[in-house]
């Protein structure tokens, strides 16, 4: 009687994760990445960026980005001021349904500070994005961008 009862409660919490689950993965599908891409460093390189094309299928907010190999990463925006680049942090970038936004050297960009170590041409660089949506849902999605000194072939 008391095995019956711990099980009923184990699939109870196993039904309850995969729901959620199931509900996480359905929010995940709103904004495709493709493209991705991070410049690869020399050793002892403290920063570098990372690129890629984000679609959304409905209105939400990108709201932060993470990686295991920097220890900050942020959506940065690059722009020429009389000659001289300037770069400054983003903290959201909104994304409307169905448009494709190109995060790309020169332009909006994800900047990785503080590397834990140097990333070589051909290793993968995993990348968390954050998104909250309209309706205040927040979400994440994994990317995994190739490390490289030029951005892929599309």
């Amino acid at each position: 009687m008391m095995s019956i009862a711990v099980s009923n409660r184990r699939l109870a919490r196993i039904a309850a994760a995969l729901l959620i689950l199931g509900a996480a993965s359905a929010v995940h599908a709103q904004v495709r990445v493709e493209g991705a891409w991070a410049r690869a460093t020399v050793p002892s390189q403290s920063a570098t960026g990372a690129f890629m094309r984000l679609t959304a299928d409905k209105d939400v907010v990108l709201t932060g980005v993470s990686s295991p190999v920097a220890r900050v990463v942020e959506v940065h925006e690059m722009s020429m001021d009389k000659d001289i680049m300037r770069m400054r942090a983003v903290d959201q970038l909104p994304l409307k349904a169905g448009q494709t936004n190109e995060l790309k050297s020169g332009g909006l960009h994800i900047m990785m500070m503080g590397l834990k170590k140097q990333i070589k041409v051909g290793e993968v660089v995993p990348l968390t994005l954050s998104f909250k949506a309209a309706d205040g849902r927040v979400s994440t999605v994994e990317a995994n961008a190739m490390a490289s000194f030029a951005p892929p072939e599309r």
